[in-house]
């Protein structure tokens, strides 16, 4: 458990983070049926980071919140409007999360759907291409990088794996996704050492569909067991997060490095969970810039 100061810097990180109003898109796009199954896209309006003559890179994000119904895109879309005015056009992708429903007791909303949350991901990166093509002329398709927040994260990180997964798994692809990388900010990237902290009060077991259905699970969803991926990766997380400890994203590094991958690792002095999704703080501009160097 973190200590007195600890906890109180983390709530001023998370408060500063969604102190923010929603930004509005340019445009959405639904890839279903469902009011969660919508993507809104932010046309790139800051310096390009590029020439003039070509298009700007693609960010697709996903967002977090423990993959719980009360956290949708819309506390990300000041981060999507910051990546904007950087000159990025930005995919906000929304997703079917946990039901509003307790998981029992006082454990408050549960943790995903399975199989919808990943469903939905699959499907919104299967329909992306087509839908980016008409909402953003401006977007550089050949230049796509996915990143995602915590839950988020972990989604990125497993949607970047979809040819690797188990044969018999319904998401999987033929093909490596043409993405020119994946940055994972803070992510739920491992999810036995998450459980063995106690990561978001087991939200990666609620997200399997708890204990019996763990182990059966996570070959087709954690990412830790999805490698190697031959995809550019690198991971950013602060040092001070007691949100998602640094351990899980080191654990994830480290069986990256098993399967003879390399996998970025930037790991920020002084900084919690909340900070790299903060226009407002100076370790978003660190996230913007990882983002940068894949992209190009």
């Amino acid at each position: 458990m973190p200590d007195d100061a600890a906890a109180a810097r983390a709530a001023a990180e998370e408060e500063s983070a969604f102190s923010h109003p929603p930004v509005d898109p340019d445009a959405t796009a639904a890839y279903g049926d469902h009011p969660d199954q919508v993507i809104d896209f932010y046309a790139p309006r800051g310096p390009e980071p590029s020439s003039p003559a070509s298009g700007a890179p693609l960010v697709v994000v996903l967002h977090g919140g423990a993959w719980r119904a009360p956290y949708d895109r819309r506390h990300l879309t000041p981060f999507a409007d910051f990546l904007a005015r950087r000159g990025f056009a930005v995919a906000n992708v929304e997703y079917r999360r946990g039901s509003s429903a307790p998981a029992g007791g006082d454990a408050g909303p549960v943790a995903g759907r399975w199989p919808d949350t990943f469903d939905d991901v699959a499907a919104a990166l299967d329909a992306l291409p087509a839908l980016a093509g008409e909402a953003l002329p401006q977007g550089d398709l050949r230049r796509t990088v996915l990143t995602g927040h915590s839950a988020g994260g972990q989604l990125a990180l497993w949607a970047a794996a979809r040819h690797v997964l188990p044969a018999d798994s319904p998401w999987r692809t033929d093909r490596p996704a043409p993405l020119r990388g994946v940055v994972a900010l803070a992510p739920i990237a491992d999810f036995a050492m998450a459980e063995k902290l106690d990561v978001c009060g087991h939200a990666a077991l609620q997200l399997l569909g708890g204990q019996d259905e763990f182990g059966v699970r996570r070959p087709y969803a954690d990412p830790a067991l999805l490698l190697p991926t031959g995809i550019a990766t690198t991971l950013v997380q602060g040092r001070t997060d007691v949100v998602v400890p640094q351990a899980v994203a080191e654990s994830y590094a480290e069986a990256a490095a098993k399967a003879g991958e390399v996998v970025g690792l930037t790991l920020l002095e002084d900084v919690g969970h909340f900070p790299l999704i903060d226009p407002a703080a100076d370790a978003c501009a660190v996230v913007a810039e990882e983002i940068a160097q894949l992209a190009w």
